[in-house]
C-alpha cells in the first residue's frame, strides 16, 4: 500500500533525505537531471545511515566504507556483489508515496 512520504516541494535535484515508513527507513534520492528514487536508508554492509553518504549522480557511497551504489537500481558498484532495496515511488500531483509492504531491506554483514 503506497503511503505519503513528502511533499515534492521537500527535496531538491541532487538531494537526499531519509524517512520513516512503516517503521523502515526509506532514503529518498533525488539525482540531478533524473527523477527520485526511494532505497533503504541503511547500508546493508554494517546499518550505516547512507544519508550520512554522498550522492554524485546516481551513485550513493556510504560514509563508513566507501561502497558504492546505483540508486536507479540498487545495484552495488563497489562491491559488484552488493545491493540496495529499491521501493516503488509514486508520484501524486506533489504527492510523493513509497510502497514498503512485503519488502525487506537487503542486510549482508561481510
Amino acid at each position: 500500500m503506497f503511503k505519503r512520504i513528502c511533499g515534492l516541494e521537500d527535496l531538491w535535484e541532487g538531494d537526499m533525505e531519509t524517512f520513516e515508513v512503516n517503521g523502515r527507513s526509506v532514503l529518498l534520492v533525488y539525482p540531478e537531471g533524473d527523477t527520485l528514487y526511494a532505497v533503504q536508508g541503511m547500508c546493508p554492509h554494517q546499518q550505516i545511515p547512507l544519508d550520512e553518504g554522498t550522492l554524485e549522480g546516481s551513485t550513493l557511497t556510504c560514509r563508513a566504507h566507501l561502497w558504492k551504489f546505483d540508486v536507479t537500481t540498487g545495484k552495488g558498484i563497489n562491491p559488484e556483489k552488493c545491493r540496495l532495496t529499491v521501493f516503488p515511488l509514486r508520484i501524486e500531483g506533489q504527492e510523493v508515496l513509497v510502497d514498503t509492504d512485503g519488502i525487506e531491506e537487503i542486510r549482508e554483514g561481510f
